[in-house]
């Protein structure tokens, strides 16, 4: 099997990478299904066989393999302490209800209170961002956040107990109801905004005036709260806020606490068991202080030649992207002209900001939060820790963007575009076998990392990233025509994916317009890596062919499985479609691949329709 510009000996890689990889490709695979039928098992079936998902998880993916093995290295850099019970609990509680109940209950009091100090977002969704229109600003802004009301009706018919204070127990019916009516709920007429904004801005001695611009998400939204909540008293919707505040923050407690969610846990996501505490805890530390955990991390497991290797993946994919716009039928001239300026343009950030390894840039990056080394203290380090960090977001108002600071940590298993920085960022997490290695031939890196580069690039394209341009400003930088062409070619993704049906699910169909973006993505992340091996490689090799099909598909988060319940849940919240529909999805769209394979027209991988945008 040829292999790149590897050591090998007749035609065969002999590297210890190499070996390695072959092996994890043929015991993962089910050679019994003809991949023109269903490359999904064909590619994936060894690895459904052979994987169960732990107890702890709703689902189980190589992507969340990958996560496992990153925390037990940060727990090997980590001292990791958990001693907490009942006291924090009851004082901070009593506190919230001591200071927003009785006869001069406002909700913009209790409101305020909830985000100015911890920065969490009830009812109102309140923070600081980029400014779609001038991204080198930040802005206020106020709406609606991605909201999980709809979990609660559905934990509610399975009886579960939501239960943390003794109030939010008595009227569970009544936010039950409350949520039933409207999915998405919030303050009207009656809301004094400019007290509000204060309220919150105060905490960092920053005034607002009613002339303050914002931007206001999802106005309906506001319209239909107020008739809504004056038919609740006042201290339902206060103890309605509370459950949410402490559902939570209830993680930070003692196991009795913890198991208080058990049976809601179970209805919405089918786990029976918790992560044990010392993962909690690595997770808890590297999602709130992921500086630092970024610097332990890259120490330990990151080589830093990577990121030469990954500077080269970045130019040529992008190349590839630019030069098929001149392949596209359906783009004028104009909007091609500006959409390879946009790409040209975006800027890329792998592995890790340089700023952490530098003891006194991290030194000024904690110096304003004190928490304490007590185990016992656990919880009111989780409450100094969210003050701390709320205080970071809101001082960003009348600070310029910096474009150059990273937007994600180091020990991340991801990959991330920012459309109001037109950046692709592909942190030090995600930069590690399978999906990339330096001693990995060049047509599974291409198959693993370079179809991730492919999947960021093109979600600058995609139905929201298309909206910027390559400063990162929200600005229609599209003809007329050109607009009403990419409508069109959306609409056959959204039809092709929203008729699927999932058996996890209950046979419920895929949501193709929730899931649009990431199919785009999906779709013009596959042809762009595919195409620059082909380029590299000049292919004549078959077999090189098909490895990047079974690498590109088996090592990425698609080869994995769900619990039936959070196969429910994520077809309502998640943006990404399962894993099995994403490579079903993307090769049926790919006549390279049924090539690969000598696929004929009558089998499931040659629909007679295909989709494509980019």
């Amino acid at each position: 099997m040829p292999c790149d510009s590897f050591s090998f000996v007749d035609g065969v890689c002999i590297t210890a990478d190499c070996t390695q990889s072959a092996s994890r490709l043929i015991e993962n695979m089910d050679p019994t299904v003809n991949p023109c039928d269903n490359f999904y098992q064909y590619a994936c079936g060894g690895w459904l066989k052979k994987n169960i998902i732990p107890e702890t998880s709703s689902r189980y993916s190589t992507f969340d393999i990958l996560r496992d093995e990153l925390e037990v290295v940060l727990k090997g850099r980590m001292t990791l302490l958990w001693a907490v019970g009942l006291l924090p609990h009851r004082y901070f509680i009593s506190q919230f209800l001591i200071s927003c109940t009785g006869m001069n209950w406002r909700a913009e009091d209790a409101i305020a209170k909830l985000n100015e100090k911890y920065g969490k977002q009830v009812l109102i969704s309140f923070f600081i961002g980029t400014d779609d229109r001038d991204s080198n600003a930040h802005i206020i802004h106020v709406g609606v956040r991605n909201n999980r009301l709809h979990l609660f009706s559905f934990a509610y018919k399975h009886k579960c107990i939501f239960a943390l204070v003794e109030n939010t127990f008595k009227l569970q019916n009544h936010i039950i109801a409350l949520n039933r009516q409207y999915p998405c709920l919030l303050l009207c007429e009656v809301f004094n905004w400019t007290l509000f904004t204060n309220k919150i801005m105060d905490t960092v001695g920053i005034p607002i005036t009613d002339s303050e611009e914002v931007i206001v998400y999802a106005p309906n939204y506001f319209k239909r709260l107020n008739p809504v909540l004056a038919k609740y008293t006042k201290r339902d919707v206060q103890n309605y806020m509370v459950w949410r505040f402490i559902m939570n923050l209830v993680v930070g407690l003692s196991k009795t606490y913890r198991e208080t969610r058990k049976a809601f846990r179970k209805a919405i996501y089918g786990t029976t068991s918790e992560p044990a505490v010392w993962r909690q805890c690595a997770i808890y530390v590297n999602n709130n202080m992921e500086n630092a955990v970024g610097r332990l991390y890259v120490e330990e497991a990151f080589p830093g030649d990577s990121k030469d290797m990954m500077d080269e993946m970045i130019t040529n994919i992008t190349d590839v992207f630019v030069s098929n716009l001149d392949d596209l039928a359906w783009m004028d001239a104009e909007t091609k002209k500006a959409a390879g300026e946009k790409a040209r343009a975006i800027r890329e950030r792998i592995g890790f900001s340089e700023n952490i390894m530098n003891n006194t840039y991290l030194d000024q990056e904690y110096q304003d939060v004190s928490l304490s080394y007590r185990a016992e203290e656990y919880f009111e380090n989780i409450l100094k820790n969210l003050e701390f960090g709320q205080k970071k977001r809101l001082k960003k108002l009348k600070i310029k963007v910096n474009k150059e600071e990273w937007i994600t940590g180091a020990a991340v298993v991801n990959a991330f575009y920012s459309s109001s920085r037109n950046q692709i960022v592909f942190p030090a997490g995600i930069l590690q076998p399978p999906f990339f290695g330096k001693g990995q031939p060049w047509s599974l890196n291409y198959g693993g990392i370079g179809m991730v580069i492919g999947h960021e690039i093109t979600h600058g394209f995609d139905d929201n990233g298309r909206n910027f341009d390559k400063d990162g400003d929200l600005k229609d930088w599209w003809t007329p025509s050109s607009t009403q062409k990419f409508h069109e070619l959306s609409k056959c993704i959204v039809d092709q994916y929203g008729s699927y049906s999932w058996d996890l699910a209950n046979g419920q169909n895929l949501n193709g317009n929730n899931t649009l973006g990431e199919n785009i993505a999906d779709n013009g992340g596959i042809r762009q890596s595919y195409q620059v091996k082909r380029e590299q490689l000049s292919l004549h090799f078959f077999c090189n062919c098909c490895i990047f099909f079974i690498y590109l598909f088996f090592y990425k988060v698609w080869c994995g499985t769900h619990r039936p319940e959070h196969a429910v849940n994520s077809i309502k919240t998640d943006v990404h479609s399962p894993g099995k529909f994403r490579v079903l999805g993307s090769l049926q769209n790919f006549p390279e691949f049924a090539k690969a394979f000598q696929c004929q027209k009558n089998t499931n991988m040659v629909p007679e329709k295909i989709c494509r945008v980019w």
